[in-house]
């Protein structure tokens, strides 16, 4: 079991959902969206920064199981003034769980997507209908809370995934490894695969 924490960075709403993985299921815990509502960038990204602290140290406080993080990356705007402040707001949304010693895996938005809905270029209301699909929602999530679900959902399936192919493989445990968020084989596991 393990409790995964998917974020969409924005500056002016981030969104985070929360999700429970026990093997194959997924099972909805919180989801909602930090709004910074000042005009003032740093009071912003201190806001983002706080919020996100408070959300994964309620998690650590409360739960045994281990906890994940998943942010999407950057895409990059036609704006860049929007890319920038876009990368700020990623940059906090990071620097707070890495504060605090948690493993971020980072997922394009077209990866998320395809994740969820099977098509990387889904719209935002494919995602929200497909998010509360695959997590037997009643209510539908805000937009940015719905994007933060769906990265959570994105890194559960991607992780689970992954490990089932070392397992069936043969290659946990021997030479393959895990950094910053995505499995390595080391020169080992490659001389022995030959």
């Amino acid at each position: 079991m393990a409790i995964i924490i998917g974020i969409d960075p924005g500056s002016r709403m981030t969104g985070y959902g929360i999700v429970q993985q026990t093997g194959d299921k997924l099972t909805y815990i919180d989801a909602g969206t930090i709004r910074t509502e000042t005009k003032e960038m740093p009071e912003r990204l201190k806001r983002i920064f706080n919020g996100l602290t408070r959300i994964a140290q309620h998690h650590m406080k409360y739960s045994d199981e281990p906890i994940y993080t998943a942010v999407e990356q950057v895409f990059m705007a036609a704006n860049p003034d929007s890319a920038l402040k876009l990368g700020q707001a990623r940059g906090a949304a990071i620097a707070a769980l890495v504060a605090l010693d948690l493993e971020v895996s980072e997922y394009t938005a077209r990866q998320i997507k395809q994740a969820v809905c099977g098509y990387g270029a889904a719209a935002k209301e494919q995602v929200q209908e497909m998010v509360c699909r695959i997590l037997a929602l009643d209510v539908v999530p805000q937009e940015d809370a719905a994007d933060g679900l769906a990265c959570a959902i994105c890194h559960a399936h991607s992780s689970h995934s992954m490990n089932k192919l070392l397992l069936n493989s043969g290659m946990s445990g021997r030479g393959a490894t895990k950094k910053k968020g995505r499995w390595r084989l080391t020169e080992k596991d490659l001389n022995n695969r030959r």
